[in-house]
């Protein structure tokens, strides 16, 4: 689920929609730079649950994906140094998570589905209000926002324990590669094709990556949370 923009993809054709072409392609430039932020939330999370419960640990994620976030911005790259700043840090990250065993998969009861369809709702509403306020690029920041790994992650940690959370968030790394290439076609695609094709296209080539990566090197925790 990490390889597909759930909470990103209506932000950004929101912004299409109501701020123009040129304004999304933008966005999404600033959209895949915040891979980066989400990977260092990952990260500050898995170390932080090893000692920390969920609501401590989460709240030491969130100043790290925040902090992250900040320095991102005065980080300005053309698209195609982003792109391979991006894929290179995907490549490394899951070395930087810390070993751990293996917990029992998660029993969702159902409620952590509702909370991630409010979270990523609120969020929809949040950044195309404040949009033209807080210009493309940042907004594009604010599209990548951590909903899915916050609520599903917190509610697995909890229900499952903090080693089960870890494998969790180093199994979604491998979805960020789609994610990434979903960003930079349609980025890429916003600037000359009309606004549906260029949906379709980042779309379908965030698929095709996705089955790759999926036959190289799975999704398993992932999966299985989901499945539950």
């Amino acid at each position: 689920m990490s390889a597909f923009p759930i909470v990103a993809g209506p932000i950004l054709l929101t912004l299409t929609l109501e701020q123009g072409a040129p304004f999304a392609a933008t966005a999404a430039e600033g959209t895949l730079m915040a891979v980066l932020a989400i990977l260092v939330f990952s990260i500050a999370y898995a170390w932080a649950a090893v000692r920390h419960g969920m609501w401590g640990t989460m709240a030491r994620a969130l100043a790290a994906y925040a902090l992250a976030v900040a320095l991102l911005r005065l980080l300005v790259l053309p698209l195609a140094a982003s792109f391979v700043l991006v894929i290179a840090a995907l490549a490394v990250s899951p070395r930087l998570f810390p070993r751990v065993a293996q917990d029992a998969p998660a029993k969702s009861t159902g409620t952590d589905l509702v909370w991630r369809m409010l979270a990523g709702a609120m969020l929809v509403l949040a950044v195309t209000f404040g949009a033209a306020a807080m210009g493309p690029r940042l907004s594009g920041f604010f599209a990548m926002f951590p909903v899915m790994s916050t609520v599903l992650v917190g509610f697995s940690h909890v229900q499952s324990g903090p080693a089960f959370a870890v494998s969790l968030l180093r199994g979604m790394v491998t979805g960020y590669y789609a994610f990434a290439v979903f960003c930079t076609v349609l980025s890429v695609a916003l600037r000359t094709q009309p606004v549906g094709l260029a949906f379709a296209m980042a779309f379908g080539c965030a698929l095709v990556v996705q089955l790759l990566a999926r036959r190289l090197g799975g999704v398993g925790p992932v999966a299985r949370a989901l499945k539950t």
